[in-house]
């Protein structure tokens, strides 16, 4: 279970996360709710896919910046595919 310290961190993973995809991806963030579901689900998808891959990112609060950020990227560019169909 989560305390409001780990939550906390998990929003500002999220947001961080999703802010960077937004600028990676389209060049532009999708404000503040936006980026941070985009930031907490890519944190979910990026923790998945490198545990799927036995790829080691790091510890600590840059290494989930990066995992996240990464899936955040991964979730966009899907998003953006799904929506040309």
């Amino acid at each position: 279970m989560m305390h409001g310290g780990g939550i906390l961190v998990l929003l500002l993973v999220g947001l961080i996360a999703g802010w960077l995809a937004g600028q990676i991806v389209r060049g532009r963030g999708f404000g503040l709710i936006g980026d941070l579901v985009v930031g907490v689900i890519g944190a979910f998808v990026g923790s998945w896919i490198f545990t799927a891959l036995g790829i080691f990112v790091g510890l600590g609060l840059i290494g989930a910046i990066i995992s996240a950020t990464i899936g955040a990227v991964i979730l966009v560019a899907v998003i953006r595919l799904i929506r040309r169909v």
